[in-house]
């Protein structure tokens, strides 16, 4: 299938070609949460680079649960020069006549411990993580966890306002939806854990209140872990079942994905233990985009369009995804961070995009093996990512990536990113955040 096919979602709503700006960090928020100039930039610079549908980063509906310092927030009923912050953002974001959804999201345990050094979980499991930047999470009550239902619900009424044409709700990659959906994560006892159904009810109840407040025609979507690879963690059998309650509740797109920080399988890091890998063929393992596999299994059992992000590099394998029924909407994530007219280049007849990870590292090569330290490993992870937060940063702040930019100097600067962040927020708060 070529991919400038359009794709006509069951709410009716069409995205002009089967390419999406996967959702990745910006950090470019003011210290109110609000989007600024420079996200305005980027997303201008994204809509121009021709995918069909652009998704946000994600946008907090709790500013004492954010992934990283620099989050849009929308944390309450925005005021009128708020709520214009947000259509600028949105107004260029959909310069090319393409979608821009807002990915709604709630980091729970995972939250810095920068930003909070007792954020709410469903329950008190802490992160698996060496270093000390997750801090001590704390279980919600259950009057807490009604009102984060709310929060997600005004975010995504919220965001259909201010001209987003999409919501989708996170709740992939061990944040706090996917920390009720595991059972390693999820000890409750209530009506929020133990049985599937039960550990599922945040996410169910979450999408069936965002579809009552922003009515049929409007896309609503989720991000959903095909698994989390982690021993005792949300299976793959789970995730089929999710799946189809979904359908029921009428959502119009699932982002399928995989992992956690603890076992990050999408950014194609060895995590803190042993990956818990459904049975599955060597080749499965060694192909392109990871989780296409687990999507062509899906769409045996529903028919709802599914869109797969993680590794695709070539349009041969992206034609390939669409043409097996394995996905409708190819996701695409890190290329975009510094060859961001990438959809424009495939569309083109380009034949790949970079693999920029296989040549970024911390260490020099004489000093890989350190990396079998599980502190030494997080570390250069992180570091790694870094660089695309920095290229980001320069997209927006710029227009252009940065040439010469090197792991370490990225991994420094978005340290001292965050920090000033903090520093002013708390400056601006009285001390608080």
């Amino acid at each position: 299938m070529a991919l400038n096919t359009t794709l006509t979602l069951p709410c009716a709503a069409t995205i002009p070609n089967r390419l999406a700006k996967a959702a990745m960090t910006e950090g470019l928020a003011d210290t109110n949460g609000l989007p600024t100039p420079e996200l305005e930039r980027l997303y201008r610079i994204w809509s121009e680079g021709g995918a069909g549908m652009l998704l946000s980063g994600n946008i907090q509906i709790d500013a004492h649960h954010l992934e990283r310092p620099g989050n849009v927030i929308i944390d309450r009923e925005l005021n009128e020069d708020e709520l214009d912050a947000f259509r600028g953002w949105t107004a260029a974001g959909t310069t090319n006549g393409n979608h821009f959804w807002a990915q709604i999201s709630h980091a729970g345990r995972q939250t810095m411990a920068i930003v909070n050094p007792h954020p709410k979980a469903p329950s008190a499991v802490k992160l698996d993580l060496p270093g000390g930047q997750f801090g001590e999470p704390v279980a919600l009550e259950p009057d807490e966890i009604e009102a984060i239902i709310e929060g997600f619900v005004r975010a995504v009424r919220t965001c259909k306002h201010v001209g987003f044409t999409g919501g989708q709700i996170h709740a992939a990659h061990g944040y706090l939806i996917s920390q009720f959906l595991s059972p390693k994560t999820n000890h409750r006892t209530d009506k929020w854990g133990g049985s599937l159904e039960n550990r599922a009810r945040l996410l169910t109840e979450v999408v069936r209140r965002s579809r009552e407040a922003v009515g049929p025609a409007f896309p609503v979507a989720v991000k959903l872990n095909s698994a989390d690879f982690q021993k005792g963690g949300f299976a793959f059998e789970d995730s089929l079942t999710v799946v189809q309650w979904l359908e029921e509740l009428g959502v119009d797109l699932i982002e399928i994905s995989g992992g956690t920080y603890e076992q990050p399988k999408l950014l194609g890091i060895e995590g803190t233990e042993p990956s818990e890998d459904p049975q599955m063929a060597e080749s499965t393992l060694k192909r392109e985009a990871y989780f296409v596999d687990f999507a062509k299994a899906m769409k045996d059992t529903v028919s709802i369009p599914l869109m797969v992000t993680g590794g695709f590099r070539t349009r041969a394998a992206m034609e390939q995804a669409l043409d097996e029924g394995a996905a409708d909407l190819v996701g695409l994530g890190r290329p975009l961070c510094a060859q961001p007219d990438g959809p424009n280049r495939l569309l083109a007849g380009e034949e790949n995009l970079p693999r920029y990870e296989d040549e970024l590292s911390l260490l020099p090569g004489p000093l890989s093996f350190l990396t079998r330290i599980n502190l030494v490993r997080t570390m250069a992870g992180f570091a790694t990512q870094f660089w695309f937060y920095e290229q980001i940063y320069s997209l927006g702040r710029k227009g252009v990536p940065e040439e010469g930019l090197t792991v370490f100097g990225a991994w420094r600067r978005v340290e001292d990113e965050h920090a000033t962040w903090i520093a002013r927020r708390k400056s601006e708060r009285g001390g608080t955040l």
